[in-house]
């Protein structure tokens, strides 16, 4: 008879998830923070457009800000830092490469659509000669 899950290692597993209440609680936080932004823009329909964008605007960046300062914020903003040095190593083609690269791509579509406008023509012969039809 096997034993059964460990129950300690599965209680070790969801706290080095890093996932926690107070974490859970600030995702939610900065939602409400976004939802709130978005309703005062419409229930604040007597301000001026400009102070109800403001509103919204101030709203992203206080939510953003509270979910930032969850486990799951950190971690996503760390992807973005290591994407944007990643980035950084990328070789960019040049003008030329581009230009060229773009020159083939159009006309590889040139010839594909001549090639299917005389297929589609050869094809639609044939069909009109074996049912009788068009002629």
């Amino acid at each position: 008879m096997r034993p059964g899950p460990d129950p300690a290692r599965y209680m070790t597993e969801q706290v080095d998830s890093g996932t926690s209440v107070l974490d859970t609680a600030k995702l939610v936080a900065s939602v409400a923070i976004l939802v709130g932004g978005i309703a005062a823009f419409y229930l604040l329909g007597d301000l001026p457009l400009a102070a109800r964008w403001v509103i919204v605007l101030a709203a992203l960046a206080a939510g953003i800000f509270v979910a930032l300062q969850s486990a799951q914020g950190r971690a996503l903003w760390q992807f973005v830092q290591g994407s944007r040095v990643e980035l950084r190593k990328v070789v960019w083609p040049t003008r030329q490469e581009t230009m060229q690269t773009t020159l083939v791509v159009f006309v590889a579509i040139l010839v594909m659509g001549i090639f299917f406008w005389i297929l589609d023509w050869i094809l639609g012969a044939l069909t009109r000669a074996l049912t009788g039809q068009g002629v």
